[in-house]
């Protein structure tokens, strides 16, 4: 009977692991698991009840590795046939001091291509650790080459005592000097990675379709991030970024982007190709080109398609606008052209002169609700139809102008005006209530609102603080803290790169923050600002401009850099192991920070943030005056996954110098944890174990697991193919029934051959038709027992055939002897059972047989 469990342990034979239970050849049948007390023996032969080093001999600090298996085909079976899917455990037990260190877990794949082959995809390391794979045992890199892998490795280069937690480096705060993008860039895209490493991706603006203009700077290091040298170029094709001036995707004057809501990793932006204008897909992680998306075909007249808005995302999916004024529209899920689309205009056409191909569209989107609302400048001579900046709206939901916005409304006194932005207004309770835009032209910036409805807002006065020559861009908006603030970035007209706060709430300019802001401490104050991103973890603004120049700034203070650091924490301890068992957690403790002299740190405004993986708050809690936080009143099986952010508020950056880097180390207590992958055992019959030995080393040592050999039992394709054929000889001539005789041999005697008694003469032919051997082959013939002893035990090789001569003294006729052969497969385990054939009969008849002349039983 299979046990359901994923895990029946192994048991010990000749000082090793093995699968011992066989499993018995057809007709197969699956023994009972091992009790609860062969369980307890077998753990603790195997070390799990305390440290084995590799010579066998306890040895106190010394790191261990426990190597384990289960069958994944048939579940807690205790053997394996030819074929099935195994899985291979090994737990890392760490010895070491507290101090983080590096460890590393090789396993190399015993037979790998004979008795077994890897299974690509299915290397399991825990969360933090780093997987990589080798074709020849020693070079190892980071992609799976699939069945071709002879040794799988797992690295941690944080690795701590009992292995139990996420270490993830804390941001140091953003300094400007060693952040050069490379170029003319625009507002950054912040990503924190798998590992923690914390990104800014950008992509230059108005950048010709050749060009290379994607760059990714790595923040934890100050170093551009691996993968380089960057920039590179986009394009349209799938596949890993090119190296180059050999892009074919263009970008936009104001671009806008949107990341995928399912797949954060991935990036929409707007692009231009040859043809066409759309979307293009950028893979942050994969550091890849995912495709380029058409939404209308460049050119035509009177009113040409020569670039495009922004994006923005409603529901599922990303819409834009393009110089004609008419609405483009992908749908996320299957990056298709929405149906329709190309809606009709909402906005005044801009730049959109036919004899002016590659114009950029001057103007900008925001999305509140089910609408999208734009901005444009009809520019006279470059626009087919000039006159003042106004602003659009579009309903996602007729596909249609909203009500209220049947024609654009006006946003500026006359063509001489532009502008570069569409933001949301919002009201002092954080709502949104309005659209705006700010043009440039006039004494100063000027603000023109309306309401979502399309009636006259009131505008907010503070860019009017800034000269009329000034540029401004489309905010950042943050709601923290209970305020709801607009973060405007700005340069021109002297000014070499400013941010003006707008605080919503309070319907004023932002308290604390200087009206306007330079940023005199990044790149000497040359920064002429684009965009920010605001990072909740660290809660920064990240900016980026003009000058191609990355630095942070303190949205409370404008001061630059932003003297904060955090890093997000997501702990899941289930995803530490892979065995497939249940009761390997117990329980969340702390999180903690370490590397850091916590008189750096603002404690009273220092704070971490609990919640589940998905956003849902857990609870909000300060550090203790030890740099901790106690998590041990969090519910594991109501939280599963917890995700721990350490928003930090520096009195000094001095932790942060010469490469040094504090962590956040977020911990639950359970067992060691758990490197996994799986084999397919190969369908060659001649294979009768697999067997698997991991190595590690760390600052204790080198050390290498248990050997564990699971016993591979034939499967239905590797089971001998046995029959018997029992027959009796019909001639009166006894020389003729001996080996190698004549006969004639029959199935029943020839009436009157035997008379009323007499010998009968047997031959038993046993024939293997499969493709292994048989093994301990034996004949069972009740009514000829000589014919059991003249066979005796034999080998019956695949494709052969053995006969067995016998006689017997027949003291009353008719007589049906009936003859069968036992037999197991060859190499098979000890105590595997039997198998018998079917039985052959053959008939020795009287001078009174009547009987029909009977075929094989």
């Amino acid at each position: 009977m299979r046990s359901d469990h994923p895990s029946d342990p192994v048991l010990i034979r000749g000082g090793e692991p093995v699968l011992r239970s066989p499993r018995p050849p057809v007709p197969i049948r699956r023994l009972r698991a091992v009790t609860a007390a062969a369980l307890t023996v077998s753990l603790l032969l195997l070390g799990l009840g305390g440290a084995v080093p590799a010579d066998g001999a306890p040895t106190a600090g010394t790191s261990t590795l426990v190597k384990s298996v289960q069958n994944t085909t048939h579940p807690g079976a205790a053997v394996a046939d030819h074929g099935d899917t195994v899985n291979w455990v090994v737990q890392y037990r760490n010895a070491a001091d507290d101090t983080a260190a590096p460890a590393t877990v090789t396993d190399p794949i015993a037979g790998a291509g004979t008795t077994q082959t890897y299974v690509p995809g299915s290397l399991r390391v825990p969360p933090g650790w780093t997987p990589s794979w080798s074709t020849d045992g020693s070079t190892f890199t980071g992609a799976d080459p699939g069945a071709e892998t002879v040794a799988v490795r797992a690295e941690n280069p944080v690795a701590r005592p009992g292995g139990t937690e996420r270490t993830l480096s804390l941001l140091a705060p953003v300094k400007a000097a060693a952040l050069f993008t490379g170029g003319d860039g625009f507002t950054p895209v912040v990503r924190r990675t798998e590992s923690g490493e914390v990104q800014a991706w950008n992509i230059y603006h108005h950048a010709a379709r050749n060009l290379r203009q994607v760059v990714c700077e790595s923040l934890t290091t100050g170093q551009p991030c691996t993968g380089g040298p960057w920039p590179r170029p986009l394009n349209a094709a799938p596949g890993p970024l090119g190296s180059g001036d050999t892009g074919d995707l263009g970008s936009p004057l104001t671009p806008q982007y949107v990341r995928d809501p399912q797949r954060p990793d991935v990036l929409y932006y707007p692009a231009i190709g040859a043809n066409a204008v759309g979307v293009g897909c950028l893979d942050l992680d994969a550091q890849a080109n995912c495709g380029f998306t058409a939404l209308a075909a460049t050119g035509g007249s009177p009113s040409a398609v020569n670039s495009l808005a922004g994006l923005v995302q409603v529901g599922g999916s990303v819409y834009g606008v393009a110089t004609t004024g008419q609405v483009l529209c992908m749908d996320l899920a299957s990056r298709t052209p929405c149906a329709g689309q190309p809606y009709a205009p909402v906005v005044a056409a801009n730049h959109d002169l036919p004899s002016t191909p590659g114009a950029y569209y001057l103007g900008a989107l925001t999305a509140v609700g089910d609408k999208v609302y734009a901005s444009s400048s009809p520019q006279g001579g470059g626009s087919t139809a000039a006159g003042p900046p106004a602003l659009g709206c579009f309903d996602t939901t007729t596909r249609a102008a909203c009500a209220g916005w049947t024609t654009p409304h006006t946003a500026g006194p006359d063509a001489g005006y532009y502008t570069y932005n569409a933001f949301t207004a919002y009201d002092t309770a954080g709502q949104p209530d309005g659209v705006c835009t700010g043009t440039v032209g006039g004494a100063n910036v000027r603000t023109t609102c309306y309401g979502l409805d399309g009636a006259p807002h009131a505008a907010p006065a503070t860019l009017g603080a800034l000269g009329g020559g000034v540029l401004t861009f489309n905010p950042e908006t943050v709601t923290a803290d209970g305020a709801t603030r607009s973060y405007f970035p700005g340069w021109g007209a002297g000014l070499n790169g400013v941010t003006v706060c707008h605080d919503w709430t309070h319907a004023a300019p932002c308290a604390g923050f200087p009206l306007p802001a330079g940023h005199p401490a990044a790149n000497g104050g040359v920064t002429r600002d684009y965009g920010y991103t605001y990072d909740a973890t660290t809660r920064c603004l990240i900016g980026l401009g003009d000058a191609g120049v990355l630095f942070s700034l303190d949205p409370a203070t404008a001061a630059t850099p932003c003297v904060h650091s955090g890093a997000e924490a997501t702990l899941r301890p289930g995803d530490f192991y892979c065995d497939g068992a249940s009761g390997h957690v117990q329980g969340y403790t702390r999180a903690r920070l370490t590397d850091l002299d916590l008189g750096h740190l603002d404690l009273a405004a220092s704070r971490a943030v609990v919640t589940d993986p998905d956003g849902t708050p857990v609870t909000t809690t300060t550090f203790a005056a030890d740099g901790t936080v106690d998590l041990s009143g969090i519910p594991i099986a109501a939280h599963p996954g917890i995700t721990v952010t350490a928003q930090l508020v520096l009195t000094s950056a001095a932790d942060f110098d010469n490469g040094h880097h504090p962590l956040l180390v977020v911990e639950y207590r359970g067992d060691p944890p758990q490197v996994c992958f799986r084999t397919t055992v190969t369908p060659d019959c001649t294979t009768t174990a697999v067997s698997n030995t991991a190595t590690g080393t760390d600052p204790t040592g080198t050390f290498s697991s248990n050997t564990v050999t699971a016993a591979v039992a034939p499967g239905a394709g590797c089971q001998p193919k046995v029959s018997v054929e029992k027959e009796i000889c019909a001639s009166a001539d006894s020389r003729d029934c001996g080996p190698g005789g004549p006969g004639p041999w029959a199935k029943t005697s020839p009436v009157g051959l035997l008379g009323l008694l007499g010998t009968a003469y047997w031959r038993i032919t046993v024939t293997n038709a499969g493709p292994v051997d048989a093994g301990s082959v034996t004949v069972n013939d009740a009514v000829a027992p000589s014919c059991r002893q003249a066979a005796g035990t034999f080998a019956l090789a695949a494709g052969s055939s053995r006969q067995v001569h016998c006689s017997s003294f027949l003291l009353a006729l008719p007589l049906k002897n009936t003859a069968s052969a036992s037999f197991v497969p060859a190499n098979s385990p000890p105590g595997t059972p039997p198998s018998t054939t079917a039985p052959s009969s053959a008939v020795a008849c009287s001078l009174l047989c009547i009987l029909a002349t009977p075929g094989r039983d």
